[in-house]
């Protein structure tokens, strides 16, 4: 994300069932520990079973060792996309696609602080809880997985 700082970089982890991001992270340099925290929000905020499937493009950041010891610690396996194939990717490109449209190319961030605040309102206020997905039949994710865990309550 430009900022007249210079970049600000977010990594994402994306539940693929409900399309909610579950962890996220931002920083000034696109280094392993981007993506490490990224993942630990996430595991903050799921609990997920061991043989998880963690997709992710070939960057070395989720390449790293540390990075992926983290996978190995939790039981996840590790997937990573064909060699330049973004459609192994897709909804992070996706997710990526719409936050550039409906926030970042709408604004000309000064510094980080101001382009951080946008992007943690983005996501934890409008997207994981307001904004509609046609996968989800047109619900956003928050009331998509509030529905399901409604429907197996009540079975």
């Amino acid at each position: 994300i430009p900022t007249q700082e210079g970049w600000l970089y977010l990594a994402v982890i994306i539940d693929l069932y409900s399309r909610k991001v579950v962890g996220w992270s931002m920083d000034s340099t696109m280094k392993k520990n981007l993506v490490i925290n990224a993942l630990n929000m996430a595991l903050n905020n799921r609990q997920v079973s061991r043989g998880l499937i963690f997709h992710s493009d070939r960057g070395s950041q989720y390449a790293s060792i540390e990075f992926q010891e983290l996978l190995i610690e939790n039981g996840f396996k590790s997937s990573m996309s064909r060699k330049g194939n973004c459609w192994d990717n897709a909804v992070s490109e996706s997710f990526f696609g719409t936050l550039k449209t409906e926030l970042i190319h709408h604004n000309n961030y000064i510094t980080r602080a101001q382009a951080r605040r946008d992007i943690f309102e983005y996501i934890e206020v409008f997207y994981n809880r307001f904004r509609m997905h046609s996968t989800l039949n047109y619900k956003s994710p928050e009331k998509y997985e509030n529905e399901r865990k409604a429907t197996k309550l009540s079975v």
